[in-house]
């Protein structure tokens, strides 16, 4: 019966530090920025703005030239924008004018990473582009990776007018969904406070929709991507990605470019 016991007690420690220190195990930022857009000989903009609860945040604006339309791009939950610098190679040589900046206690933006805050942080950059930044809110994409996507669903599933296209790369369902992969021997949908309701968010969104996943990503099963695809609404694509989570786009190479290129031509018509 003490064996019991003790098993039930280390049961309950593990489960109450979860339900607490969820966001630990979410956001793994880092403060130091490595480096910057001007370091690939990029034209770039240093770009402080709030967000929608008045926290203030950091980002690079990076013009391309004769753009086509503009990008918010949304990175994964670890490191900083410094760490996305081939990214902005890519959206700039894609023709898009690139806002990408750090959620709250990324890089140089103030705070600590919430749920509910990553939603007032992409509203706050939302509002600068489209405002501050001057491009038009009918020709820029969101753009997410990983948890990214997470939150580039919430703000597309949110606007209105919606934005003229999403893409969202290496995303999963829902963060309870995700947790059920990595802990499958513990209640984690029971416990779990933080949600990032990607599915259900995206099934609200009202413009086209690229979703991009490798078969061998080893932290979010390529079966939510083919979810969120089934998901998705018309006019929608899908890619097969090559290589792992961090690295699929990478690793797909010229037909990943194309794909995006492609499925900017749909949303913004050039």
């Amino acid at each position: 019966m003490g064996i019991v016991w003790t098993l039930a007690a280390l049961a309950a420690t593990l489960l109450g530090g979860m339900w607490l220190f969820q966001e630990r195990l979410v956001y793994f930022p880092a403060r130091t920025l490595e480096a910057d857009p001007g370091d690939l000989g990029l034209p770039f903009a240093e770009v402080r703005f709030p967000a929608a609860d008045g926290t203030a945040l950091h980002g690079w604006f990076v013009p391309a030239e004769n753009p086509r339309g503009a990008a918010l791009f949304f990175h994964g939950n670890a490191g900083n924008i410094s760490h996305r610098l081939e990214t902005v190679r890519l959206a700039r040589n894609l023709g898009l004018n690139l806002f990408i900046f750090d959620y709250r206690g990324y890089g140089q933006s103030r705070g600590k990473p919430t749920e509910q805050g990553t939603y007032a942080d992409a509203r706050g950059a939302w509002a600068w582009l489209t405002g501050q930044g001057g491009q038009d809110p009918t020709r820029v994409v969101l753009w997410g990776r990983s948890l990214g996507g997470a939150v580039a669903a919430h703000l597309a599933a949110e606007l209105d007018p919606p934005p003229a296209g999403l893409i969202l790369e290496s995303s999963f369902t829902s963060l309870p969904d995700m947790g059920a992969v990595a802990y499958p021997f513990l209640p984690v949908r029971l416990i779990a406070r933080m949600r990032y309701p990607v599915a259900e968010d995206l099934a609200r969104t009202r413009c086209p929709v690229l979703v991009a996943h490798s078969p061998s990503d080893e932290i979010v099963p390529y079966r939510f991507g083919e979810r969120l695809y089934a998901i998705a609404p018309e006019p929608r694509r899908f890619l097969r990605l090559a290589g792992d989570h961090n690295n699929g786009w990478l690793a797909t190479g010229r037909p990943y470019v194309d794909a995006v290129d492609g499925f900017l031509r749909d949303c913004l018509g050039r």
